[in-house]
């Protein structure tokens, strides 16, 4: 019950930082939203981090970071202008297709190896992507594509954050990545800065809190129960921001969406299910495996 309550708990933090995104948006460049999120987000961090051992903190994988960060600062641009400009479950249900990408990756990078059931799911996702954004209709544009994009770099940034835990603790990726995002994001911003006026202060600050919030109850989340029980949980988001697009921004959500996501939900859960399996399989071969003489 605490693990689903954590993912909830992430959910919906995630899903007001879309929310508080949107209408930022009215008033400020994505270039800047990303700063003052990843801004604020450090400052949201620090606390978290104050009472842990330094020498838990230290890292030798330093040019990994970058390129990790420079990867996920590409990926939160698209999939804040994507937030920004499309309607608000548009955009978050093309980003429910990260899992797909991820395993993609980690067959590519990882070496991991997908069998039959996984790669049917992947192309189930795909399927998805498709029907919520209809090329060669009269609903397509570029801003789907920009919003895919994120989710493709999302899926390898999540790949690199599996290569980083091998060495480094969970804190101290968190850390060093809000320490590189926070100047990687503000060269762009420079280039259209304009101060936030008002209530605008409120939302870039929201959206640093919450974004913070959220990454640290998924982890919790994650460490006291299965991926592939909580994974459903996150799917709550949809709705929750389906709903405030069409309470604060007047948006509608066609049933094309809606089946997308659909698929997209639906194939991600079979992949969480699978991964979850694998992961029990490996943790119980271990013990067998250590105990073969000569090894």
């Amino acid at each position: 019950m605490r693990a689903a309550g954590f993912m909830l708990a992430s959910t919906l933090c995630f899903g007001a930082m879309a929310i508080t995104i949107r209408l930022a948006s009215a008033t400020l460049h994505t270039f800047e939203i990303a700063f003052f999120r990843n801004f604020f987000g450090l400052m949201a961090v620090l606390p978290l981090v104050a009472g842990v051992d330094r020498a838990s903190l230290r890292t030798k994988q330093l040019p990994r970071y970058f390129v990790r960060c420079a990867i996920g600062i590409g990926s939160m641009l698209a999939g804040f202008w994507a937030i920004g400009h499309l309607p608000l479950a548009q955009a978050i249900s093309l980003s429910y297709s990260t899992p797909v990408f991820v395993t993609i990756a980690a067959a590519i990078f990882l070496g991991e190896h997908v069998r039959a059931r996984r790669w049917a799911a992947v192309a189930i996702g795909f399927i998805g992507v498709l029907v919520i954004v209809r090329p060669g209709s009269a609903q397509f544009s570029t801003g789907t594509l920009i919003a895919l994009l994120a989710a493709v770099l999302s899926g390898v940034v999540a790949i690199q954050i599996k290569q980083l835990s091998r060495i480094d603790a969970a804190n101290t990726i968190v850390l060093y990545t809000y320490l590189f995002w926070v100047p990687m994001s503000l060269l762009p911003a420079l280039w259209v800065w304009e101060w936030p006026q008002g209530i605008a202060w409120l939302w870039v600050v929201g959206a640093g809190i919450f974004g913070t919030g959220g990454q640290v109850l998924w982890t919790h989340a994650l460490k006291l129960g299965e991926v592939s029980a909580l994974t459903p949980i996150s799917f709550m988001q949809l709705p929750l921001v389906a709903t405030a697009g069409w309470l604060w921004f007047g948006e509608s959500v066609d049933g094309w969406t809606w089946a997308g996501a659909a698929i997209i939900l639906s194939a991600n859960a079979y992949i969480a299910h699978r991964e979850a399996v694998l992961t029990r399989r490996a943790a119980t071969a271990a013990p067998t495996s250590a105990a073969v003489p000569g090894e």
